[in-house]
């Protein structure tokens, strides 16, 4: 009997223990939906006082207004302060470009004085205001049009400097035989096989058999055969009616048609044809005309020596 008393007992504590949370989940819903209903009716009566104009209600809502649209200025006040800053770098920026493009201009044998710059202003600052959005896309719409300036301007330069460039390296002014001294001039002097006073049309330069010879310039190959006075002969074209001629070669490594670089080995010094040893005979032809070679050389190694050092060699 003790013990069927007991759990009966059990059994009912349990039932109260259970019916105690679904007391307290009901509680909880209760209270949200309260809670809800509340918002609902608070928002109501707002909007219901605002519209019907009840005293007080006109106030506030003017109030949150004014505080939403002070946020929003303040929002855009901050972006445009940053913009009008990225602005300002820009400008400085634009101004290290002027700089810049006047030294260019100047290497390109251009007038600095025709690159357009922002004319010169100033002044002292009385007082200083924010900068409006108007003003802003302004500013914006004049950097664009001076870059624009600036990029057609530098497009010139850079087509003058490529200009000079090409001009430079079709010029025969790198030097045939590398590391050895001219041994004949160009001009009249004693033949060395016939022993009278003859014209000499190039500049010798005395080297061993299988010593490189080098293109003094890019060019075309026009000639490449055997000549009974030059022997082994390479002629090249650099344009402008300019041609230089390369004789006495042991060995020839282009061939008629071929595009030659500047300072690409195109021959081996040798003694055939009209020879007392081995040594490059070296022409230079202007319109059919020979000049002396070494007036182009000397102005390579003017060039050369023109050259910043923090530039580094020229590459051939």
């Amino acid at each position: 009997m003790h013990i069927i008393i007991t759990d009966a007992w059990l059994a009912k504590s349990r039932a109260v223990h259970l019916n105690g949370f679904k007391l307290v989940g009901a509680g909880m819903l209760a209270a949200v939906v309260l809670m809800l209903a509340s918002i609902t009716t608070y928002h109501w009566f707002f909007l219901e006082g605002v519209r019907q104009g009840w005293p007080g209600f006109a106030s506030v809502a003017r109030l949150v207004h004014q505080t939403e649209a002070d946020s929003k200025d303040a929002y855009l006040r901050a972006n445009l302060d940053a913009m009008a800053r990225k602005l300002g770098e820009m400008q400085a920026r634009m101004m290290q470009i002027d700089s810049l493009g006047e030294r260019v201009a100047g290497l390109a044998g251009l007038n600095p004085a025709e690159f357009k710059k922002i004319p010169g202003s100033g002044g002292a600052l009385v007082a200083s205001r924010d900068i409006s959005m108007p003003e802003l896309m302004q500013a914006l719409d004049k950097v664009e049009v001076s870059s624009g300036s600036r990029v057609d301007w530098l497009t010139v330069v850079e087509s003058r400097l490529f200009d000079q460039k090409i001009q430079q390296t079709l010029v025969p002014t790198e030097k045939p035989v590398d590391g050895v001294q001219v041994g004949s001039s160009f001009g009249f002097r004693i033949d060395p096989i016939t022993g009278r006073s003859a014209l000499h049309t190039g500049l010798d330069f005395p080297a061993d058999v299988g010593t490189p010879i080098l293109a003094a310039a890019g060019g075309v190959v026009v000639v490449q055969e055997y000549h009974s006075a030059y022997g082994n002969m390479i002629e090249i074209d650099h344009g402008n009616d300019l041609i230089t001629r390369y004789a006495h070669a042991s060995q020839t490594f282009v061939k008629k048609g071929d595009i030659v670089k500047r300072g690409q080995k195109i021959a081996s010094v040798g003694s055939t044809g009209r020879s007392t040893g081995p040594h490059l005979h070296f022409e230079v032809w202007v319109a059919g005309v020979p000049q002396d070679p070494q007036r182009f050389l000397a102005a390579g190694e003017k060039l050369a020596a023109a050259r910043p050092a923090a530039l580094g060699p020229r590459k051939p």
